[in-house]
């Protein structure tokens, strides 16, 4: 077991490693088993938080993203959070001037993320397989840049399938409504 976590820190370490010195745009942290962002990559990380504009954090056991992490990564375009244990996000993410895509898909949000409903530059959104079942509908369609909301296998409400356009500018992606069944 300790062995299998040395090398989960070591693939982490390489990875952070890879992105500064390359001096890269993005991190990928996905796939490496982490149940909150390591802290010590803000220390290893502080000459290039401002170029990083894409983080992967997908398919790992996270239950939270903190403020620092936004605060830290102000520069992001996209931010993969797919596949962890999310259930809500901290204010902070409408600090996120320039976040254009955000995926949230199979994670634990029961509602929409409110925060999201402020970020000036997001197009897209996916939600796909959460556990939603109120969208702030009224939000959504204020939201000026929002191209692509997927909310597919989430149990929402009948009110948000009446989001069709030309009444909200964006795609709405929801699963088929399963026929009601026969007594």
């Amino acid at each position: 077991m300790q062995r299998r976590m040395g090398e989960a820190v070591a693939r982490v370490a390489r990875k952070v490693n890879d992105t500064v010195e390359n001096k890269t745009d993005s991190l990928d942290l996905g796939n490496c088993k982490l149940m909150a962002f390591p802290v010590g990559i803000y220390k290893a990380m502080r000459s290039v938080t401002q170029g990083i504009h894409r983080i992967s954090l997908a398919n790992n056991e996270l239950k939270s993203i903190t403020s620092r992490f936004v605060t830290t990564f102000s520069q992001l375009t996209e931010l993969d959070l797919a596949g962890n244990y999310l259930h809500r996000l901290p204010e902070e993410i409408t600090s996120l001037l320039r976040l254009r895509a955000i995926n949230l898909s199979r994670n634990r949000f029961r509602r929409f993320p409110e925060p999201l409903a402020t970020a000036p530059a997001l197009e897209t959104i996916d939600l796909e397989e959460n556990e939603i079942a109120e969208v702030p509908t009224d939000k959504l369609a204020s939201m000026a840049s929002l191209r692509s909301l997927n909310l597919r296998a989430n149990p929402v409400g009948p009110e948000v399938r009446l989001l069709v356009r030309p009444l909200v500018p964006f795609d709405l992606l929801l699963s088929p409504e399963e026929p009601i069944p026969k007594a």
